[in-house]
Formats: C-alpha cells, sequence, structure tokens
C-alpha cells in the first residue's frame, strides 16, 4: 500500500500538469507509448498460454492508430442547417481510421499466409494480434482524440483520468471498510459489490465537482461519470480475466505497488471511448 500511495502521489501530479498544459502532440505521443507497454504485457500474458501474436505489425499499426486519432480529434464539425454542414479540416481524416484498420486485417493475414509461423499458430496468432490492436490500443486512442481537441480535449481527458483514479481509491477503501459481497471471486476475489458501489459514487464526485467548474449541466456531468465508471469495472474485470487465464497475478512489474502499465489502465481503457462519446452533450451544457 505504501508503494502504491507513493507511486500515485508522484505521478498524478506530472500527469493532470502534461494533460492540462502540455501540447497535444506530446500527451499522444506518451498515451502511445503507454499503450504499447500496455500491449508488451498482453502479448506476454498470450505467451503464456502459448498465442504468439504479430507483436511488431500490431504494434505499428497501433502507434499509427495514435496519430490519426489525434488529428482526427482536431476535425471541427459545424450544422448550418439540417443538409449543410461545415468541416473544419481534411476530408481524407474521416477514412484514416477504416483505411488503418484494414491494412491491419491485410497484414496480419499477409503475415499469417505466408510467413514462416507453423500451420497451427496461424489462428492465435491472428487472433491475440487482434484482440491487443481492439480491446487495448483502439479504445485506449480515444484519449489522444479527446486531447485533439483544441481547447476543450484537455478538461475532457483529466475528466476521464479523475473518473477512474477517484473511483479506484473509493472503492479500495469501501471494500475495506464494509466489503462483504464478492463482486467476481473466479476473476477478482478481492472486489466487492460494495467496493463496486464505492467506485461509482466516488466517481460521481468527480462528474459533480466538474459541473460546478465548468457551469454546466449536473445531470449531463454525473449520469457520464456514472456510464464511464461502470465501463471502467467492466474493463477492470475484462483485464483481471487475461491475468487469470494466463495464470498471473499482475500483468507486470513496471508500477510500485500498481504492477503493470495494463494493469493500471484497464479501467482508464474502457473509460475512455464513453467520455469521447459524450463530449458533445458535455460542451454543449458549457457557458
Amino acid at each position: 500500500m505504501i508503494k502504491r500511495i507513493i507511486t500515485g502521489a508522484v505521478l498524478i501530479p506530472i500527469v493532470v500538469v502534461l494533460v492540462y498544459w502540455g501540447p497535444a502532440w506530446l500527451v499522444t505521443s506518451i498515451a502511445a507509448v503507454v499503450a504499447l507497454l500496455a500491449m508488451k504485457e498482453f502479448f506476454d500474458l498470450c505467451a503464456r498460454i502459448g498465442l504468439k501474436a504479430s507483436r511488431t505489425w500490431t504494434m505499428i499499426c497501433a502507434v499509427v492508430l495514435f496519430g490519426l486519432q489525434w488529428l482526427q480529434g482536431s476535425v471541427e464539425v459545424h450544422w448550418l442547417s439540417d443538409n449543410t454542414e461545415l468541416i473544419r479540416g481534411l476530408p481524407w481524416r474521416y477514412e484514416s481510421i477504416e483505411a488503418l484498420l484494414l491494412a491491419f486485417v491485410f497484414g496480419i493475414a499477409a503475415i499469417g499466409v505466408m510467413g514462416k509461423m507453423p500451420i497451427a499458430d496461424v489462428l492465435p496468432s491472428i487472433g491475440a494480434s487482434a484482440a491487443a490492436l481492439l480491446f487495448i490500443a483502439f479504445p485506449f486512442s480515444f484519449l489522444a482524440r479527446l486531447e485533439g481537441k483544441a481547447h476543450t480535449g484537455p478538461l475532457l481527458v483529466l475528466f476521464a483520468l479523475a473518473i477512474v483514479w477517484a473511483g479506484d481509491t473509493a472503492a479500495y477503501f469501501a471494500g475495506k471498510a464494509i466489503g462483504r459481497i464478492k463482486m467476481a471471486p473466479a476473476l477478482s476475489p478481492g472486489k466487492t459489490w460494495e467496493g463496486a458501489v464505492g467506485n461509482i459514487i466516488g466517481s460521481l464526485v468527480v462528474g459533480y465537482c466538474f459541473a460546478a467548474w465548468q457551469h454546466g449541466s449536473v445531470g449531463a456531468w454525473l449520469i457520464t461519470a456514472a456510464f464511464a465508471n461502470i465501463a471502467g469495472q467492466v474493463g477492470d474485470l475484462v483485464e483481471s480475466s487475461y491475468k487469470r487465464g494466463a495464470g498471473a497475478k499482475d500483468s507486470g512489474a513496471l508500477l510500485p505497488g500498481h504492477g503493470g502499465m495494463l494493469d493500471r489502465i484497464d479501467s482508464l481503457i474502457f473509460a475512455a471511448p464513453v467520455v469521447w462519446l459524450a463530449a458533445g452533450w458535455l460542451l454543449q451544457t458549457r457557458l
């Protein structure tokens, strides 16, 4: 616990300053590096059960994905009428994500068919590679898309981070104090339903504080915080299933007291897309 507190006390202020005042390209670059570290840990978990992924190609696609998400975040769309919209930005950005996913599909297929791996390893390799891109890099890359929004992006990224941090902290103390009913004993023996409720309450407090800060609709911020929190808790359980399936306690040992990078961002991976989906609704309520 001491290591966990020290690690958080050091990293959280740095992340807040970087996200809120740092240049968007730098935040996007660091987020891409974080995703690569998490993907590396995921591949290591896969290797423990005999799944050999195409690591290099998948990571290359992940880096490109973060760059494209950042570019798409800077595109602005304004409706002039029911049939007319004004787009600020290059039109090709609307097709870039699809093109990247298609390139990944064709590339991974070519590696499987034309590579030298045993035929029995082709399907496991495709499955592990696709899982890393779709379940880690893709949802997590929406932080880069949020960060790309001028003026409002850093606020929304900070909101997503605060939801996860406050929720995790509240869940820990609620679980320790009153936790009795196990939530998913096969996946995460330490999690309780009381802790899950505390998790949501912690995120709702963050939602209320951001609504007051931005002079926005309390309902919009609270609902977004609740849904993002639930998605984050699902992400936590999904990551636990990776570890349990591979017979590992943690995904790695990169962060003292927290385990690996994948352990640290598992909730944020699923929470980030929810905040992105609600971004327009949240920003419309601002003064």
